[in-house]
C-alpha cells in the first residue's frame, strides 16, 4: 500500500506528541489543524515509502498525491 499516495489518517498531528504520548497505540491530540499523513506517494523517494513515514497535511487542503483507505469493521 504504501508509496502509491500518502495515507491522510483520522488522528491529528502535533509536531511534539509522541515525546509525551503513551507508547502503545497513541491516539493522537484531540483536535488540530492538520491531520497526519502515511507511507509516502508516487512523487517521493522510495525511502519515503513505508508505514512508519510520517508528515502532516491541513484538513481543508488538497492534492494529488493524499489519499485515504477506506475501512469497513465488522462485528
Amino acid at each position: 500500500m504504501q508509496g502509491n499516495v500518502w495515507e491522510w489518517c483520522h488522528d491529528y498531528y502535533e509536531a511534539v506528541y509522541y515525546k509525551q504520548s503513551p507508547g502503545q497505540d497513541p491516539q493522537g491530540p484531540a483536535s488540530g489543524y492538520s491531520h497526519v499523513l502515511r507511507g509516502g506517494s508516487w512523487c517521493d523517494e522510495a525511502c519515503y515509502a513505508r508505514a512508519a513515514e510520517r508528515d502532516h497535511f491541513g484538513s481543508f487542503e488538497n492534492g494529488s498525491s493524499v489519499g485515504f483507505r477506506v475501512v469497513l469493521e465488522l462485528d
